[in-house]
């Protein structure tokens, strides 16, 4: 029972260690491709200098603005001509002055994007502010449901290591009952009787815990060697060093805290006063 009691315990605790490395790498990715978003404020074609002025005024000046480019007319030639790039016959027939210019924006958060295409999308000069609104609003939403299944799992597994644990101490105690009895009958105290079970229950958690902080580490190089790809889809997901060592950390200390609650509740039944 001791041994699979640690088993348990292990498994349950690499599984929690997995998956908050899967949760440190999805917030990772997520805050690098937010950090990418930006928006597009076009002004209109014949848009004054004034106008332009005033929006380049507004765009220093508006706190939720993390920086910004401002795209005159030939620069959206180039652009227009990079975007289309396969269709020759459509670019040799756009001229600069038939384009007009624009301001790449990047908010502070992603989560500002909306709010500062309402305040510049009423201002005079500017013809429309183009966002990536459907894609951001997956992201977050993506971001938010994920993060409530990670935590939801890892409840679930931290209770199930604990019950695993009561059970194994309750099965150590309840075949050592009759010990148990001599002893309170010699006035031995519940803290004499409880110390030894808890450093049982300690000791699993501990030996638990060691092999998941293993399995952390074996991940760890996993998820580096497997999604390390600079082209491919998950190339702005990553993971650090110090996110495998406070994830291990965080093991050791559930293994510790699982070993002794575990304990203590296995034993509150034999030693009742």
């Amino acid at each position: 029972m001791t041994i699979a009691g640690v088993i348990t315990v292990a498994v349950s605790l690499a599984l929690f260690g997995g998956i908050l490395l899967l949760s440190r790498w999805v917030d990772h990715g997520t805050e690098r491709i937010k950090g990418g978003v930006r928006l597009e404020v076009f002004m209109n074609v014949d848009a004054t200098d004034g106008q332009i002025s005033d929006i380049r005024a507004s765009l220093e000046s508006d706190q939720d603005v993390k920086s910004f480019r401002f795209f005159d007319k030939q620069d959206a030639l180039s652009e227009f001509k990079r975007i289309f790039r396969k269709d020759p016959d459509l670019v040799k027939n756009i001229t600069a002055d038939a384009l007009p210019t624009s301001f790449r924006v990047i908010p502070n958060m992603a989560e500002k994007t909306n709010s500062i295409q309402n305040r510049f999308q009423v201002q005079p000069g500017v013809d429309d502010v183009a966002t990536p609104e459907e894609a951001l609003r997956g992201l977050l939403d993506a971001t938010n449901t994920a993060r409530i299944i990670f935590i939801g799992l890892s409840l679930i597994l931290l209770l199930s290591s604990l019950f695993l644990i009561v059970n194994t101490i309750r099965l150590a105690t309840f075949a050592r009952r009759r010990e148990i009895e001599v002893m309170k009958l010699v006035g031995a105290s519940n803290w004499f009787i409880r110390i030894p079970f808890m450093l049982e229950g300690l000791v699993q958690g501990l030996i638990g815990a060691g092999l998941a902080v293993g399995v952390v580490a074996v991940l760890k190089v996993g998820f580096d060697r497997w999604f390390s790809s600079p082209t491919g889809f998950f190339r702005e997901f990553y993971l650090t060093t110090g996110d495998a060592i406070s994830v291990a950390l965080y093991v050791f200390a559930l293994g510790v805290i699982i070993g002794l609650i575990g304990s203590t509740i296995g034993l509150r039944r034999f030693l009742r006063v």
